[in-house]
This record gives structure tokens, C-alpha cells and sequence, in this order.
């Protein structure tokens, strides 16, 4: 699955989410179609239609994800009350739909939040062979996961139905790589290879403003 390359720039996290929202503001009208965002057609639902939703489609096994995850995970933290991010696992290959199931498994049991930098530090940094179900059954028991809970999520019939939904969602948003962000299930973030962190996200944050405002044009 093609993957881009970003400039990391965690040293830059704190100074720089600060600046995103000032600086979307001023800048929203210098957007580009076809250069700095793609228009999505038909849009993507949303979970929230009375919010500008933020989609991460991501995948556990992407290493740009991986050093991408602090940041952005900040970066929606300081949002304001009318934006709204969640994040999309996709699949695509064997290893991708195991970490999508790992994801949503976690998820309907209550665990994603508290051990999403851990899966990506055992993958990446430690280099751990999570490659079926019995070696993350392994690993988790060792994160004090109530394994029967996990196995049963892991294995049900609503994590499938999760999965198929998400490819969906992918396959309608044309997404080709992650890491992606659509905005307002309308507009997807075009990255250069060349792009930062920063850079990315500050567009994300110029469609957000592009989004209120058509959203209070049509009030």
C-alpha cells in the first residue's frame, strides 16, 4: 500500500498547535482545489452531522501514522466545540485487517484509548511480530487486558460489520495511502512529499474554516 513520507517534527508539537487555529483562519481563502485539498464526491457520512467531523483513515501498521499519532492526537484535543475527529482503520492486506480488527475489538471493550501509543511503540520501536490473533492475545495479557473480553470482541460479528463499513467508507473516499485526513466528509488533505506535520495539519485546519463557513452560508 503506498505511503508518503512526512518531515517529523515532534520537537515542534507544543508551539505548533497553538499557531494552527490563528493561522487557518487567516489563510482559508488561499486554498487551492487539486493542490492543496481534493473535493470528495459523494461526501462521507458522518457520525455527527451537527459537527465539521475530522477523519484519520490510519492503520496501526503504518510507520507515518506511527510518528504522525502524538501530533494529531493533540492537534484534536485543541480543537473547538464544533469540530469533532475520529479515526477509520483500514484494511487492505492481511497485517492491515488484522490491526483494523485489533483497533475496533479495543475499542468495543473499552481498552483503544489506553493502549493506543503502546500497540504503535511495540510495532515500531520494539519491533514486536504481532501477527495473529494469538500473538496479540499474548502481548495484551501482558497490558493487563481482560482476554476473554478481547477474544470475544475480537471474533464478533460487530467488529466485522466495523470493518466492512470502514473499507467502504475508504473505497467512497477513493483514500489510496495513509495517513489521510477528510475533512467534513467533503474535502481530503493533499500532501506533497516534501510537506510537514505542520503544514499538513495547518491545512486540515484551513478546510475546517472553509467548512464553517459554506456550513453557515446554507443557514
Amino acid at each position: 500500500m503506498k505511503r508518503r513520507v512526512f518531515r517529523p517534527i515532534a520537537i515542534f508539537l507544543l508551539t505548533l498547535t497553538v499557531a494552527f487555529s490563528a493561522l487557518s483562519t487567516v489563510h482559508a481563502q488561499q486554498l487551492v482545489a487539486g493542490t492543496d485539498y481534493r473535493a470528495i464526491v459523494p461526501p462521507l457520512p458522518s457520525d455527527n452531522p451537527g459537527k465539521i467531523e475530522v477523519v484519520e483513515f490510519f492503520s496501526y501498521a503504518c510507520p507515518h501514522c506511527h510518528t504522525l499519532n502524538p501530533i494529531i492526537t493533540l492537534w484534536a484535543s485543541r480543537q473547538p466545540s464544533d469540530v469533532t475527529f475520529r479515526r477509520l482503520p483500514i484494511s487492505g492486506s492481511p497485517f492491515y485487517t488484522l490491526m483494523a480488527r485489533l483497533y475496533y475489538a479495543l475499542e468495543s471493550i473499552g481498552e483503544v484509548q489506553r493502549l493506543d501509543t503502546a500497540i504503535f511503540d511495540a510495532l515500531h520501536n520494539r519491533n514486536l511480530r504481532l501477527i495473529d490473533e494469538k500473538s496479540l492475545t499474548e502481548w495484551l495479557a501482558s497490558q493487563n487486558v481482560d482476554i476473554r473480553k478481547f477474544s470475544e470482541a475480537f471474533n464478533a460479528f460487530g467488529v466485522d460489520s466495523k470493518l466492512r463499513r470502514a473499507e467502504q467508507l475508504r473505497q467512497t473516499a477513493k483514500i489510496g495511502g495513509v495517513p489521510a485526513i477528510v475533512v467534513d466528509g467533503r474535502y481530503q488533505v493533499i500532501s506533497s512529499p516534501n510537506m510537514s506535520y505542520d503544514g499538513w495539519l495547518l491545512t486540515a485546519g484551513q478546510l475546517i474554516e472553509k467548512s464553517r463557513a459554506e456550513r453557515k452560508q446554507k443557514k
